[in-house]
């Protein structure tokens, strides 16, 4: 592929209809409508995604969120979705994961001009299927069915970012901090090392 380059990507159109972007469809069919789906994509910024959504959850009539995305977006998905598990606690998690086929177009690098070739000849292109991972999760404040595949309860206790700080307390410059010893290495007086010199 080191003489094509690529012109463009799209999803390819599927027959069973559960990978549209109609109501009802994708993978969580029957969620309410008040519920808040967000399209992570691979150049999305984590805090501007966690900032509306925090927002969006914070409000009561907001009770899921979906997050969702597929080829190098899924691991930023996972990322969203699990700081979010510990800002709020007590989420339900459903986690789906998918395959969506996307068709990538390639068209040919203009070959290096050679004497006697007309310069007018078209480029070729080349037409590529692939099928990428696509993933989603559903975060609920309401209870889910536990038998559902991909279920996770929420955490029984709140995660590392949720506890308290170890307190800080100010102390002057020559105290040791709390949990350090009071050894310190004892620096000799500087008229000290020239009496030593004299003597």
């Amino acid at each position: 592929m080191e003489n094509f380059r690529k012109v463009h990507s799209e999803e390819a159109p599927v027959g069973s209809g559960d990978e549209g972007g109609g109501p009802g469809s994708g993978p969580f069919a029957d969620l309410a409508p008040g519920a808040v789906h967000m399209r992570v994509k691979e150049g999305s910024k984590i805090r501007n995604l966690l900032a509306f959504a925090t927002a969006s959850m914070a409000q009561p009539a907001t009770r899921t969120i979906v997050f969702s995305g597929c080829g190098r977006a899924t691991t930023k998905t996972v990322t969203c979705a699990e700081i979010l598990k510990r800002r709020l606690a007590g989420l339900h998690q459903v986690t789906r994961l998918r395959y969506r086929s996307v068709r990538e177009v390639w068209q040919s690098l203009p070959p290096e001009p050679t004497p006697g070739q007309k310069p007018g000849e078209p480029a070729a292109s080349l037409s590529v299927l692939k099928n990428v991972p696509s993933l989603a999760i559903l975060l609920s404040k309401d209870s889910l069915d536990p038998r559902q595949p991909g279920y996770q309860p929420p955490s029984p206790h709140p995660g590392p970012s949720s506890q308290p700080a170890a307190s800080t307390s100010k102390r002057s410059l020559g105290e040791p901090a709390a949990g350090e010893g009071s050894a310190k290495r004892s620096l000799p007086e500087p008229g000290a090392a020239e009496e030593d010199q004299t003597a």
